[in-house]
């Protein structure tokens, strides 16, 4: 039984609409953290900075997570890695996909580079994850 292609096309649209009001909400929120930190503490944070700051603790919190982890829980911990990165690749998707504006101040072109630069990486961080996996489930079978 074949569906309607039309149907798969307008339900695809309406996921690509989600995805948008979605990506659109997190940027609000995340425009209003920056703008209460810079009233909060009188301008003195400027919003970069902030945002700036929560990057780079996601950097050594993630490091810090990674590595203490053990052995045992190598394979899992690839897996969840694999699923972030495939979040990832979808966010690079739309940033690689932004449409060019006329006015080169708009930042565009940056964002379509640094989409490409991070479906890029993420891309490969997908496929070592699987080529280690691989590797580690190899380890656990029986050699006959």
């Amino acid at each position: 039984m074949a569906s309607d292609p039309q149907a798969a096309v307008d339900r695809a649209q309406s996921a690509a609409q989600a995805l948008r009001s979605a990506a659109d909400a997190a940027q609000s929120y995340a425009d209003q953290m920056a703008a209460t930190a810079h009233a909060v503490s009188g301008g003195a944070i400027d919003p970069f900075i902030f945002r700036l700051a929560i990057f780079v603790l996601a950097v050594f919190v993630g490091y810090y997570v990674v590595w203490s982890v053990t052995p045992a829980l190598h394979t899992p911990l690839m897996s969840v890695t694999n699923a972030i990165s495939s979040v990832i690749v979808v966010g690079a998707l739309l940033a690689v996909g932004v449409e060019l504006v006329d006015t080169p101040e708009s930042g565009s072109g940056w964002a379509r580079g640094f989409g490409f630069v991070a479906l890029i990486l993420a891309s490969v961080n997908i496929f070592g994850g699987f080529l280690v996996t691989q590797r580690m489930l190899a380890m656990y079978k029986k050699k006959g």
